[in-house]
């Protein structure tokens, strides 16, 4: 099964991401930054910016789920962040999808994304790729891996480590310095990073 490759670490999980084709109806988009976050202080990978990091919760109960779910939350009130679940059933983890390139259903992408300047603009930023896909709060909890399903993953063949780049997460408060994101060096569709004001000075 697919979802097994994702039933990892995080950080693991998220490497694996990379490259790989997420869909939503006729758009498809190559995945090419990611964040990955683990769970609460009682799992394997303790980690206080993620969403579980203190436990479960209506809201994050899919983190602890089976991986190759869809995790979707609301940033700012208004952008729709998407994750992908990961690591055993039972333990929290996921991984942010921060950017992405557009392969397929480009006019659709642009009906969404009417202020994309580039069509490497169309899903950069996890609020962006939530869009250029038309992904909604209804879909938390979407199989991705279900041969039904609309929206739906491919894992593509794994990446070369030299092609994968990392460093820590974006906007982050605390575990600002952890090195949880991943992203393909080449594209063009990669965010800039932006640490958070409130997180404390790295050394």
């Amino acid at each position: 099964m697919p979802a097994d490759e994702l039933a990892v670490e995080p950080p693991a999980a998220a490497r694996r991401l990379l490259g790989a084709t997420l869909w939503s109806g006729p758009v498809g988009l190559r995945i090419v930054e990611v964040e990955a976050y683990g769970g609460d202080p009682a799992g394997p990978w303790p980690d206080p910016a993620s969403h579980s990091g203190r436990g479960r919760t209506k809201r994050n109960a899919a983190m602890f789920g089976p991986a190759g779910v869809l995790y979707v939350y609301l940033s700012y009130g208004m952008h729709k962040c998407v994750n992908v679940t990961s690591g055993p059933d039972g333990t929290a983890s996921a991984v942010l999808l921060r950017s992405g390139e557009v392969i397929a259903g480009l006019d659709q992408a642009r009906e969404r994304r009417p202020t994309a300047r580039t069509g490497a603009d169309l899903a950069r930023g996890p609020g962006n790729l939530g869009s250029a896909l038309g992904i909604t709060l209804g879909d938390y909890g979407t199989e991705l891996f279900a041969p039904d399903s609309v929206i739906r993953l491919e894992l593509n063949p794994a990446l070369d480590p030299a092609d994968i780049a990392s460093g820590p997460r974006v906007g982050v408060s605390t575990a600002a310095d952890l090195a949880w994101r991943f992203w393909i060096s080449s594209s063009p569709a990669v965010s800039v990073y932006r640490r958070s004001p409130r997180a404390a000075k790295s050394g």
